[in-house]
């Protein structure tokens, strides 16, 4: 398993973030390089450091922590959301999937609704949230190794020695993946 250094003090959250009805538009690199512009652009009034980071086709992983004495990641989300929504909404959204709850509040539909995020208890916690972060493409069976996954920070953990390159495979999926 691997070893963890935290360097970082303040509030640690895991976040998922879905896609409005489940759609695949994380696939789209317009809508990653969006995501990347908007994480960008709020970090520089809203600090937070990106511990781990997985984007899968209709949602996302994360773990941040924020600086000491902040806890307000919701309007680091709104924040995000928002930026995603109007840099991206001429190829993403799609008035279709409109219903009058989401006219009525100016909602895309790019976004689900909420997202999900959970504090981070301990080093213990810490540890199986990353591991659940980088091993969740192979969760979802989009690759058979978590190395094969390019949208992840895993990849930095290795660089960095934290993650073998080969950690997170799993034997016999391929089989599975043809039945």
């Amino acid at each position: 398993m691997p070893r963890y250094r935290r360097l970082h003090t303040g509030s640690t959250f895991f976040f998922t973030v879905v896609a409005h009805r489940r759609r695949p538009i994380f696939c789209d690199p317009a809508l990653r390089a969006s995501l990347r512009k908007a994480i960008q652009f709020v970090r520089t009034t809203r600090p937070f450091v990106i511990n781990a980071w997985v984007i899968l086709p209709d949602h996302m992983h994360c773990i941040w922590t924020l600086p000491d004495g902040d806890s307000d990641y919701s309007k680091r989300w709104f924040a995000i959301k928002r930026f995603v929504s109007t840099d991206s909404s001429r190829g993403l959204h799609d008035p279709r999937l409109l219903t009058p709850s989401r006219q009525a509040k100016c909602e895309s539909t790019i976004w689900q609704r909420r997202f999900w995020e959970h504090g981070i208890r301990n080093e213990n916690d810490f540890e199986r949230h990353m591991d659940y972060i980088h091993f969740n493409p192979v969760k979802h069976r989009y690759v058979q190794q978590v190395s094969e996954w390019p949208h992840s920070t895993f990849h930095r953990y290795v660089r960095e020695g934290v993650y073998p390159a080969d950690w997170g495979g799993a034997p016999g999926i391929s089989e599975m993946l043809i039945e």
